[in-house]
């Protein structure tokens, strides 16, 4: 079905406004592959006829299973412009993760790297609907002729370069699966049009004002576009709207296959890199010690943006200390809510406790009862957003409904995160509520911690979690990383976080590891820092 006449705020139609544009430009960045606009437009429409002649179409699920390359960008674009969907599949799952996430995501095709042939052969006699695979080459060598996939550069070879599709609507659906720190991975669904204002600057995230029509991204960039570099795997939804937002506007897309902080800096040397976005601390550390040691030319870079996980202040202090000039930005939100909050970084200004923003226009704070939270300093509540959200989970309508709440005749979406309004009218992310401890009655929130305790010099990662307490019901817990060639006295530690936090929030358990471990987004792996604490003596334990 067609709609003809309909404005098309679609991922595929905003994709190739920028190649009309700008056909001669890079777009997209790996390695020695320079890929113009009008090369990456040959290239997916090659590969959307090969799909299409294997039955697949509007509404068909096409995984994509490979790290951060040309490739990736292709295979979205190549599915959005059938009006199919593009799956995220995480290239870090095992066997029966994968096996998951093929079934609940009713995938029919599969597009992926030549590496992972060894758990496709085994995950694919369980995967019935899974009909046609294409397989990237890597030079890895594996193995893939068990389960017939087909060669990707051959497929597209014997293909029409055409743009030659039918018309696309703003209702068409992107799916992004996200695993959070809990549970299963789930599909957050969306209509084209709603997640493009939400996450792809379809919204101005610092104006709040609306981008007028489908062409004005494009048209922008003919006068100039600046050069990204997403630090984050294209398997995370803000690396994925990191690098559209960017393409929407005809800039130029930088990416290096996994991460890798001394690669990541050479290529924002390489390529004159004018914006670098992360996730979190998990990235920005490593990144920054490995600047300090490889004295890379960094000058180009006017901008550092943190999205989906805790920046923390201590770090943001140590960016701008290494880059004076530097504009750093702070962005939460979450798969399931998009963007909800802005700030700018300036130095000296003390966030501690998280993340300190701007809301955007459409986002409120709600108590548990799911009433109106007042705007007064101090006040806490969960961060509630309305407006252009998500259609809710794929294949899993109740637990939809536990993320939409009914706040005064509007309909918003509850991810799940807490907040607090503060007296300068800005917002201070505390944290996810799944994970708060709660010690004595006392609500804990793990961010607000680890920020502190990643404050002391010795400290370079930090998880905090709730562990059981027979007289507190839990009791606040530390798993920490020290930094490379430091012994930490913990006693120290513990006095530095008194100077941070009230007495009741510092950690009473503390467990020294080699590495913290963390999900392949970037974020903490709460469910690993549980196990770990469950399994294992403290290396100290404090006094109540």
């Amino acid at each position: 079905m067609f709609y003809f006449g309909w404005v098309a705020y679609n991922i595929a139609d905003l994709l190739e406004h920028a190649v009309d544009a700008v056909p001669d430009r890079p777009a997209v960045i790996c390695g020695q592959r320079h890929v113009t606009y009008a090369q990456l437009e040959d290239r997916a429409n090659r590969l959307a006829h090969h799909l299409a002649a294997q039955g697949v179409g509007p509404g068909s699920h096409i995984g994509v299973y490979s790290r951060n390359s040309v490739e990736t960008i292709e295979a979205m674009f190549a599915a959005y412009k059938l009006r199919a969907i593009a799956v995220n599949v995480n290239y870090r799952y095992v066997e029966a993760e994968l096996e998951y996430l093929f079934d609940n995501a009713d995938l029919v095709a599969l597009v992926h790297e030549r590496k992972y042939a060894d758990k496709v052969a085994a995950v694919l006699p369980k995967a019935p609907k899974l009909k046609h695979v294409l397989v990237v080459e890597d030079g890895s060598g594996a193995d893939f002729s068990g389960y017939g996939g087909a060669e990707y550069e051959p497929a597209l070879a014997a293909q029409s370069p055409d743009r030659d599709f039918g018309e696309r609507s703003p209702d068409d659906i992107y799916i992004v699966y996200t695993g959070g720190t809990t549970g299963y991975p789930k599909g957050v669904m969306w209509r084209h049009e709603d997640v493009w204002r939400a996450l792809g600057g379809g919204i101005d995230f610092v104006t709040g004002e609306y981008v007028p029509d489908e062409w004005t991204m494009a048209e922008r960039g003919k006068q100039g576009a600046m050069v990204r570099l997403p630090a984050a795997p294209l398997i995370h939804g803000a690396a994925q709207w990191a690098a559209f937002g960017a393409m929407f506007g005809g800039g130029t897309v930088v990416f290096v296959p996994q991460f890798d902080p001394h690669e990541i800096w050479r290529e924002i040397e390489k390529h004159k890199v004018h914006v670098l976005t992360i996730v979190g601390d998990a990235m920005a550390r490593p990144l920054l010690d490995a600047y300090r040691e490889g004295g890379y030319d960094a000058s180009s870079l006017v901008a550092v943006s943190s999205h989906a996980a805790l920046f923390s202040q201590p770090v943001k202090q140590e960016y701008l200390d290494a880059f004076p000039n530097l504009v750093l930005t702070d962005a939460i939100g979450s798969s399931e809510s998009g963007f909800t909050g802005i700030g700018m970084v300036a130095k000296g200004a003390d966030h501690s406790a998280g993340p300190r923003v701007n809301f955007g226009k459409d986002a409120i704070l709600i108590d548990d009862d799911n009433r109106l939270v007042p705007r007064a300093a101090g006040a806490t509540g969960r961060i509630a957003r309305r407006g252009h959200v998500p259609l809710g989970y794929y294949k899993d309508p109740a637990k939809s409904e536990t993320i939409f709440v009914e706040v005064e005749g509007n309909r918003y979406v509850v991810p799940g995160d807490w907040a607090r309004y503060e007296e300068d009218g800005t917002v201070t992310l505390l944290g996810r509520g799944s994970q708060c401890v709660n010690t004595g009655g006392e609500k804990v929130f793990p961010e607000e911690v680890e920020s502190a305790l990643k404050s002391h010099p010795d400290v370079f990662d930090a998880i905090v979690v709730g562990v059981p307490d027979e007289r507190l019901g839990q009791r606040v817990g530390a798993i920490l990383q020290a930094r490379p060639g430091v012994t930490p006295d913990l006693g120290a530690i513990e006095a530095h976080v008194r100077t941070q936090v009230a007495g009741y929030k510092v950690p009473r358990s503390v467990w020294l590891v080699e590495k913290i471990g963390r999900l392949p987004t970037g974020k903490p792996d709460y469910q690993w820092a549980a196990r770990h604490a469950a399994e294992h003596q403290p290396t100290e334990i404090q006094k109540a």
